[in-house]
């Protein structure tokens, strides 16, 4: 059996809420990191037959942070946060997105989605999804999910484009 790394070590001991923080914080810097070294075009060249490029993926994680921080847990809605009405059109990439602006969005919405988390517990009721209510714990458990199959293609694709 494999050592626990000293990480895996304290998150292993720790509270669950916490657990969840710290993946979901790992998924959050690796969809992020994804950019680090490309070129503009290289962050948004298409690869596969949908919208999704590397730059894509980073702006639609965003979205998805504004979607179950902001409207679920803040009960906004899309139009007031700025957001498109669809997962499909927060993929969509407008001329002045780069790399950096991307990044920075990205960074600034995982801050406030921490915010907006702070004082709740994970059975606390969140009343701003479609859904209905729901728990803290199924956001988190929801983004852990989102975000792990985000990075996976994140993986994919940037091995395309280094390989290229």
């Amino acid at each position: 059996m494999a050592l626990l790394s000293s990480m895996e070590s304290a998150v292993w001991d720790a509270p669950l809420r916490e657990q969840f923080e710290v993946f979901l914080d790992e998924h959050r810097a690796a969809l992020h990191d994804c950019l680090d070294g490309l070129t503009e075009e290289q962050a948004r060249r298409p690869l596969v037959a949908s919208k999704t490029t590397l730059l894509g993926l980073v702006k639609h994680a965003t979205f998805v942070e504004k979607v179950w921080f902001d409207e679920a847990i803040k009960c906004r809605s899309r139009s007031e946060i700025g957001i498109p009405d669809t997962p499909d059109e927060s993929f969509d990439l407008d001329d002045g997105d780069t790399i950096a602006s991307v990044q920075r969005a990205h960074r600034e919405a995982c801050a406030a989605s921490r915010q907006a988390a702070a004082d709740l517990a994970l059975d606390d009721l969140v009343l701003g999804n479609r859904r209905g209510p729901l728990p803290l714990r199924w956001v988190y458990l929801h983004m852990l999910r989102e975000l792990a199959q985000h990075c996976g293609h994140a993986d994919i694709l940037r091995e395309q484009l280094l390989q290229a």
